[in-house]
């Protein structure tokens, strides 16, 4: 009962933020090319759904996310085990791989693009890129966030070191592994979605950019909250 009453006053709270809106935009006669009122938006929105033209878009960026996050949290998981369990492999990648991880994302997107096109690839590849670094960190701390004592007491009873992983280490990790995977999967969609923006031939970014040209800003708007609503649900 108290679930179904906060429910139905947050959308009492999204209502009245929404008709506050409207009504400062009708009052103020603020023009629509600078912000648009709900209204417009929502209209917007409507006639980009019944003519297809945002799901065909949709469909483009939520592949390019998942298939982003599903190969960004891959190598973040395998070579983060990796540099967890081996210290060889920590001193010669580890440097390599906090150099890369310092650089910005967005300043590769316009070489992905020139490297492996304006398709599908290139904006997977960015959103992996992404996507990757949060994971594989939080991989390497939880793993090194068993207890010394039990990995002795494990020893002592000549567990394998598989058998110390799969059953010690790794569940050990998993709060720490998707805590990264929560954050992956929202950075694999700003991934695309930069991609998009730097060159695309579909896609919710390009949208946006199209949109911004031709001065459509209730356009630009439906597309962010369709993002929104796509980011909200990705991360539930």
């Amino acid at each position: 009962m108290g679930g179904t009453k906060n429910f139905a006053l947050r959308l009492l709270l999204i209502a009245v933020v929404l008709g506050a809106w409207e009504l400062l935009v009708s009052l103020a006669g603020i023009p629509e090319y600078i912000l648009p009122a709900p209204s417009s938006i929502f209209r917007s929105m409507y006639f980009g759904i019944v003519n297809n033209i945002y799901p065909v878009h949709f469909w483009v960026t939520l592949s390019e996310t998942l298939l982003g996050f599903l190969v960004g949290t891959l190598l973040a998981f395998m070579l983060g085990t990796l540099v967890a369990l081996s210290r060889r492999v920590e001193y010669f990648l580890y440097p390599f791989i906090v150099m890369f991880q310092a650089m910005p994302k967005v300043a590769l997107a316009p070489l992905i693009i020139v490297w492996f096109g304006l398709g599908l690839t290139s904006k997977v590849i960015n959103a992996a890129l992404v996507a990757f670094f949060p994971l594989m960190v939080n991989t390497i701390v939880g793993l090194r966030s068993a207890e010394e004592d039990r990995i002795n007491l494990m020893r002592s009873l000549a567990a394998s070191r598989t058998q110390i992983f799969f059953m010690l280490q790794l569940p050990n990790a998993l709060p720490y592994i998707f805590a990264g995977l929560e954050i992956a999967m929202i950075f694999a969609l700003i991934g695309a979605i930069v991609a998009e923006f730097v060159g695309a031939e579909r896609g919710l970014g390009m949208l946006i950019q199209s949109m911004n040209f031709n001065m459509d800003v209730a356009g630009q708007f439906s597309i962010l909250l369709i993002l929104s609503l796509l980011g909200l649900v990705l991360n539930g």
